[in-house]
């Protein structure tokens, strides 16, 4: 049994200008002790897709459809009681900025010792000792120093590492790392990144790591989700997606990669906006900016495509493909795959 099983899920927004479909059908499960990448651009519904699985939405969202199951148990309709043991001993989140995350107002001490507090039985001696050693753990040097000071005498990379101690001290079996890289220079980056890793191997616990850098995908995950517009758009292990992507949203986030076949030449950025969330399109909502679209992208969604084991994705061009090559035939597709 995967140790995370997320099903249909489905969350809307519901605004005065009308519902927003911001997580629209979306499943993937996590084993224990693996790396899941969740990747797109900005408004894809990767954080919320986090967010929706620990329940912490905005007033206005709120889970419409789907299952989400830890260890076999429901989650959505479970209750907040239920929710409580499930936040940051079962599940911890790192968010994107950490700055804003931690009160500036309290010591890095107090913040971490109010969660150990919050979510073990353990009593404030034993917090503070358990605060200080994963202070250490993250490599923060002189920890019972760093306990007295506030968020503000920290950078931002040590701040980070403070966020990513509070999310471990509970020692949970997944940790939601959201982002985890945000607004850091490249060196810090691969400090963390490095960091994070090690603690995974350590503690044995899974990850899933949302991102707009697919760079950070490469480094760290097993296996990939591509979203795009609140939807999966593709689904592998990491060699699938980076060395035989399948989706044409997929092809243009490899081509604006730079690389070292790259330098001097210019990128190829993917065209225009993304797509309004208000209105979704009836057919694939990337149709608008796909170079490959075909008269089938406007009229209809591709169903996903199972692609091998393991590695799947829904987009015409694979039944066009399969057509060419003489795997699918007519009536197996059930479309007009028309230029």
């Amino acid at each position: 049994m995967a140790l995370l099983e997320v099903s249909h899920l489905k969350t809307s927004f519901f605004t005065d200008a009308g519902e927003v479909k911001a997580v629209n059908d979306v499943s993937f499960s996590l084993e224990r002790g693996k790396v899941l990448g969740i990747v797109g651009e900005s408004g894809s519904g990767k954080s919320v897709t986090a967010y929706s699985i620990l329940q912490i939405l905005a007033g206005t969202g709120k889970i419409v459809g789907g299952s989400v199951k830890l260890d076999g148990q429901e989650l959505v309709g479970a209750g907040e009681k239920v929710m409580k043991t499930v936040r940051g001993n079962r599940i911890s989140i790192i968010f994107q900025d950490p700055m804003t995350s931690l009160n500036p107002t309290y010591t890095i001490g107090r913040q971490l010792m109010e969660a150990i507090l919050l979510h073990t039985n353990r009593n404030r001696k034993e917090a503070y000792d358990r605060a200080v050693e994963m202070l250490r753990l993250v490599n923060i040097n002189e920890p019972e120093k760093r306990m007295k000071q506030y968020p503000f005498e920290h950078s931002g990379g040590m701040r980070q590492r403070v966020m990513i101690a509070m999310a471990l001290a509970c020692e949970p079996d997944i940790l939601i790392a959201d982002e985890p890289t945000t607004a850091l220079d490249v060196t810090i980056q691969a400090q963390i990144l490095e960091l994070m890793g090690q603690l995974q191997k350590e503690l044995g616990m899974a990850i899933i790591m949302i991102t707009h850098d697919l760079g950070v995908v490469a480094q760290m995950c097993d296996e990939v989700v591509v979203m795009y517009a609140g939807s999966i758009c593709e689904q592998g292990t990491a060699d699938e997606i980076f060395y035989h992507p399948r989706h044409e949203y997929t092809k243009g986030l490899m081509r604006s990669i730079p690389t070292a076949d790259t330098a001097g030449k210019k990128l190829q950025p993917i065209t225009g906006t993304p797509i309004d969330l208000l209105n979704l399109p009836k057919g694939c909502p990337f149709a608008p900016r796909c170079d490959n679209a075909m008269k089938i992208c406007i009229q209809q969604r591709a169903d996903r495509m199972q692609i091998n084991e393991g590695h799947a994705a829904a987009c015409w061009m694979n039944v066009k493909q399969g057509l060419a090559d003489g795997t699918l035939t007519l009536g197996e597709e059930g479309g007009d795959t028309d230029a």
